[in-house]
C-alpha cells in the first residue's frame, strides 16, 4: 500500500520585473526638460521685468542720457524730471492722473459689483434662454475691445454723451470676461445648501446675495475689480476716439498726446518716460494692498 504523504509545495518567488527601457530614458530626460521648462520661465519674466527695469533707469535720466551710455544705469535727474512732469501745462499729468484713477475706479468697483452679480444669476438661477444668453457673453470674450470702439462711439454720439466722462465710464461697467470669471467664482464659493438654507430661513433673493453669497464671493469680487481696474487704467482707443477735451483725457491719451510731440520737441521724451513711471504706481499699489485677495481668489476652486 503506498502512502502519500502532502508536502507543502516551496514558495515560487513572483518573476522579478524588469524596468522598462523606456522609464530609464524618460528618467534620463528630466533633467533636460526641466531645464527647458525653466529656460523658458526665466525668458518670459524677462521678457516682463526688462522693460520696467528699463522704465525705472530711464525716469532718472535727462533727454540726452536716454540714449547715451548703460541703459540700466542710474542718473541724477530724477527729481528735475518729475518736478517738470507736475509742472507742465499748470500740472496737466496730474488731472489725466486723477481721471485714470476715476475712470478706473469707478469700473472696478461698479463694474465688478456688476458682472458679480450677472455671473452669479447665471449660476444659481434657472430662468428662460438662459444659455442662450450664456453663449453671448461667451461670445463677447472673443470679440477684441477695438472692434466695439466704433459702435459705442456712435451710441454715444446719438446719445449725446461723447466729449463726457460718461462716454468713457458706462462702457467700463459691462465686461463679459469678468462675468464669465464671476459665475466661476459663484460656483467654487457659494455652495447651494447654504441658499437654501437662507431661503428657509425666510431670506428672498435679493437680501440671500448681499447678506450671504456677497461675504463668501468676496476673494472672487476683489480679483475681478483688479482685472476690471488694470483693462479701464490700460485703455487707450475707447478715450482716444471719445474724448477731445484734454482736461479729461486718462494717461493712457495724455501720454500719446505727448509722445506725439517729442519728435519736434524732445524735452517731451523726459516727460513721456517720467509720465510712464508715474503711471505705473497706482497698479503697484493696488496689486500689493489686495495681494491676498485676489491670489485667494484665483485659487477658488483648486481644491475640493
Amino acid at each position: 500500500m503506498t502512502a502519500v504523504l502532502d508536502r507543502a509545495a516551496p514558495p515560487v518567488s513572483p518573476p522579478r520585473e524588469r524596468r522598462p527601457e523606456r522609464t530609464r530614458r524618460d528618467a534620463a530626460s528630466r533633467p533636460s526638460a526641466m531645464m527647458s521648462v525653466n529656460g523658458l520661465l526665466i525668458v518670459g519674466s524677462a521678457y516682463m521685468v526688462l522693460p520696467l527695469l528699463w522704465l525705472v533707469f530711464a525716469a532718472t535720466k535727462t533727454a540726452s542720457g536716454l540714449f547715451d551710455g548703460n541703459p540700466f544705469q542710474f542718473g541724477d535727474a530724477f527729481v528735475a524730471n518729475m518736478t517738470n512732469l507736475i509742472t507742465t501745462d499748470d500740472g496737466l499729468f496730474l488731472r489725466w492722473l486723477l481721471n485714470s484713477i476715476l475712470y478706473a475706479g469707478i469700473g472696478a468697483v461698479v463694474g465688478g459689483f456688476i458682472s458679480v452679480m450677472a455671473g452669479y444669476a447665471f449660476d444659481k438661477f434657472q430662468f428662460r434662454a438662459k444659455p442662450v444668453l450664456y453663449g453671448a457673453v461667451l461670445l463677447g470674450v472673443l470679440i477684441p475691445h477695438t472692434a466695439t470702439v466704433i459702435p459705442l462711439y456712435l451710441l454715444a454720439a446719438a446719445s449725446g454723451m461723447t466729449n463726457t466722462i460718461w462716454a468713457v465710464i458706462i462702457p467700463s461697467l459691462c465686461n463679459p470676461f469678468s462675468v464669465y470669471l464671476a459665475r466661476i467664482f459663484s460656483a467654487g464659493y457659494v455652495p447651494g445648501e447654504v441658499l437654501e438654507a437662507a431661503r428657509v430661513d425666510g431670506a428672498g433673493p435679493i437680501r440671500t446675495f448681499l447678506q450671504v453669497a456677497m461675504p463668501m464671493i468676496a476673494p472672487g469680487f476683489v480679483t475681478i475689480a483688479l482685472f476690471q481696474f488694470v483693462s479701464v487704467w490700460n485703455n487707450f482707443m475707447l478715450p482716444l476716439i471719445m474724448l477731445q477735451n484734454r482736461e479729461l483725457f486718462p494717461t493712457s491719451v495724455g501720454i500719446f498726446l505727448w509722445q506725439s510731440q517729442a519728435q519736434q520737441n524732445p524735452d517731451f521724451g523726459t516727460l513721456v518716460i517720467a509720465g510712464s513711471f508715474l503711471s505705473v504706481v497706482p497698479l503697484l499699489i493696488a496689486f500689493i494692498f489686495l495681494q491676498r485677495f485676489w491670489r485667494a481668489g484665483l485659487s477658488a476652486g483648486s481644491v475640493k
